[in-house]
């Protein structure tokens, strides 16, 4: 299965195909924004601004309960605060390893320039998302660090750290964008995007997650890629051999903020919650993935083995810390994921159609009730014992 041979596969020897190139004129710049509906308007200077439909798999912008953060951090009343720990934690942050690592050069340009049709058209996309999933962890980081200064300087300081980082993660995808005469308006995100409440655990389990499962996504692509410099078509990939590093020390972070609320790892729930966000994650990532196969397949891998490689590391790692794990590599999960990839498509199948919104509705219904059953499934599967608050001390700071 491919769940399996992504453990004994080489990431260089994933299936590729080869990429495309042609070189194309300079076209006029737009604004990109982002939106609940797919419109087209224009900025005053009559250039056109391009609205970007929001699905339930898009990047989300993410708040929290602020008061109770700010009573799960403070000092005197959470004696499992280790203080040393978090103090060590900021130092590692102050030092800013990649202070001067995002410099772009005049390659970003002239690779853009190349990639045509439909992969140049994913690229914007990849571009889009990242930049929003990055701004949208900036705006989250930047309010725990401005709501905590007062209740716990060091765990403010170190969230108002993590915000630097996202912001220059966030300004360095929509300088690419510029490549290829597109702007996303960030501005304009932090006003009209909806945002999703979740409560603070629920923050620490999805944000985790979503750090870690960030820095396999990118030291896997950054390794892939230096083994077959042939599928380099844009440079933003070099990068991202540091820029992984920011990802795994905000997931190490998140790591100590779980260890110092035991209540969140040590009973029956925190078993049932870390299986759904493990889960949650997964999918979505696979799914997402799975609608863009022309992006991996412009750089050389296969989607799904590439998928099954980042799950099963991310599952690994997060089993340092999380009371439980889903057994991914049974090859019984996989199958389960490509199950709900046809289903998936099915759903996007009938979006596409001429119906009315009535008839779609109506034939949606057996295919997400399919999926959930397959969601159901997998969830429910064995899962794997695992994670210890004292195991948790043993991660690395810098993995490669």
């Amino acid at each position: 299965m491919a769940a399996e041979m992504a453990l004994i596969k080489p990431i260089s020897n994933f299936t590729r195909t080869s990429p495309k190139f042609i070189t194309s004129t300079r076209k006029s710049f737009s604004i990109v924004k982002m939106a609940t509906q797919s419109t087209a308007s224009t900025t005053k200077s009559g250039k056109p601004k391009k609205a970007i439909k929001e699905t339930l798999l898009a990047p989300r912008f993410y708040t929290t309960d602020f008061d109770e953060m700010e009573t799960l951090f403070n000092t005197e009343m959470n004696k499992n605060l280790n203080e040393a720990e978090f103090e060590a934690l900021l130092q590692e942050f102050k030092t800013d390893y990649n202070q001067t690592h995002f410099v772009r050069n005049k390659e970003f340009k002239e690779a853009a320039d190349k990639l045509q049709g439909p992969l140049r058209q994913i690229f914007v996309e990849f571009l889009e998302r990242s930049c929003t999933a990055e701004f949208s962890g900036f705006l989250l980081y930047k309010e725990l660090g401005r709501r905590l200064k007062k209740t716990n300087p060091v765990v403010a300081e170190i969230f108002s750290l993590m915000s630097r980082d996202e912001a220059r993660h966030a300004g360095f995808l929509n300088k690419g964008l510029s490549d290829f005469n597109l702007a996303l308006d960030l501005g304009f995100l932090t006003k009209a995007r909806q945002y999703t409440f979740f409560k603070p655990k629920f923050i620490f389990y999805a944000t985790y997650l979503s750090e870690k499962i960030g820095y396999w996504r990118y030291i896997t692509i950054y390794r892939h890629l230096k083994t077959n410099p042939e599928y380099q078509v844009y440079p933003i990939f070099k990068y991202f051999e540091n820029w992984c590093q920011d990802e795994n020390r905000h997931g190490d972070f998140f790591s100590a903020l779980m260890k110092a609320q035991p209540q969140f790892l040590n009973d029956w729930k925190a078993k049932l919650w870390s299986r759904f966000f493990c889960l949650s994650v997964y999918v979505t990532m696979y799914l997402n993935d799975c609608q863009r196969t022309a992006f991996y397949e412009g750089i050389g891998l296969n989607t799904k083995e590439f998928d099954m490689h980042v799950i099963i590391e991310t599952n690994r790692t997060a089993a340092r810390i999380f009371p439980a794990v889903l057994d991914v590599e049974n090859p019984e999960f996989k199958r389960k994921l490509d199950r709900m990839v046809q289903i998936n498509e099915k759903l996007l199948a009938i979006g596409e159609t001429e119906e009315s919104s009535l008839v779609k509705n109506l034939k949606r219904i057996p295919h997400v009730a399919a999926l959930a059953n397959e969601l159901l499934a997998a969830y429910l599967m064995p899962p794997i014992d695992s994670g210890s608050v004292d195991l948790a001390e043993f991660e690395p700071q810098v993995v490669y």
